[in-house]
C-alpha cells in the first residue's frame, strides 16, 4: 500500500471520529444545561431563603463540619444543587435533630418512631384498664410528644428527600458537561492528528510504499557436509 494511501485513510477516519465526538459532545453538554435550569427553575418555585447569617445560631453553624455552608449561603434563594443538599444535610437535619432530643426520643427517625408509638398507646390502654390514672397520663404524655416529633419527622424527612432527588438530578448534569468538556478536547486532538496526518500524505512522494503484511526473507541456513562413513 502507498504510503500516501494509508495517511489520507487514517485521517479521514480521525476526522469523522472528531465529528462524533463533538457531536456528542454538544448532546451532553445540552443536557447539562438542562439539568442546571431545570433545578434552579424548580427549586426557584419553591422561594427557600437561607436564614441570614445574623440569625443562625451557633447550633446551626457549627452542628456538623459541612454546616459552614449555611454561613456561605446566608440570605440567598435555593436555586443550586448544592445549595439544596446543605439545606437539607445541615438546616433541616438539625432541627429534626433537635427536635427529637426535645421530645427524649434522641436518635429516632420517622421509621422509628412507628413502633415506638405502638408501644405507648399499649402502655395508655394497659394504664387505663388498671384503673392507673397517673401511668396513663404519662404515657399520654409520651404518646402525644411521639405522635407530635413523628409528624415533624414525616414532614421534614419528605423536604429533604425532595431536595436531595434536586441534588443528585443537579449532579448528573455536572458530570454531563464535565463529559462534554473531555469529549471537545478530544475532539480538537483528533482534528490536530487529522490534519497532521493529511499534510504528511502530500509531502510522502507518491512512489513512497509500506507493507504491512509481508516481512522481509529469511535467508536459508547453510547446509553442513555429510561427513563420510568410509
Amino acid at each position: 500500500m502507498r504510503r500516501r494511501t494509508l495517511d489520507i485513510t487514517f485521517s479521514i477516519g480521525g476526522a469523522v471520529l472528531a465529528v462524533l465526538l463533538v457531536a456528542l459532545g454538544f448532546v451532553l453538554q445540552d443536557q447539562g444545561s438542562f439539568a442546571d435550569d431545570y433545578v434552579a427553575s424548580q427549586l426557584g418555585e419553591q422561594k427557600i431563603v437561607f436564614a441570614a447569617a445574623d440569625k443562625l445560631t451557633e447550633e446551626e453553624k457549627n452542628w456538623k463540619p459541612g454546616s459552614a455552608c449555611l454561613v456561605e449561603y446566608a440570605g440567598k434563594t435555593m436555586q443550586t444543587g448544592k445549595q439544596a443538599e446543605c439545606y437539607a444535610n445541615y438546616y433541616i437535619a438539625m432541627h429534626m435533630d433537635r427536635s427529637a432530643k426535645a421530645a427524649g426520643f434522641e436518635g429516632e427517625t420517622y421509621a422509628t418512631m412507628g413502633g415506638i408509638r405502638t408501644a405507648l398507646t399499649a402502655q395508655v390502654t394497659d394504664a387505663k384498664a388498671k384503673n392507673d390514672t397517673a401511668a396513663a397520663e404519662a404515657a399520654q404524655k409520651k404518646l402525644d410528644a411521639a405522635t407530635s416529633l413523628r409528624s415533624t419527622f414525616q414532614t421534614g424527612e419528605t423536604l429533604r428527600g425532595l431536595l436531595l432527588t434536586s441534588y443528585g438530578f443537579s449532579i448528573f448534569g455536572d458530570k454531563a458537561t464535565l463529559v462534554a468538556s473531555i469529549l471537545f478536547v478530544l475532539t480538537g486532538v483528533m482534528v490536530l492528528l487529522s490534519i497532521a496526518g493529511f499534510v504528511h500524505a502530500f509531502i510522502t512522494p507518491k512512489e513512497k510504499v509500506v507493507s504491512l503484511l509481508s516481512a522481509p526473507p529469511v535467508a536459508p541456513a547453510p547446509t553442513q557436509p555429510t561427513p563420510s562413513t568410509r
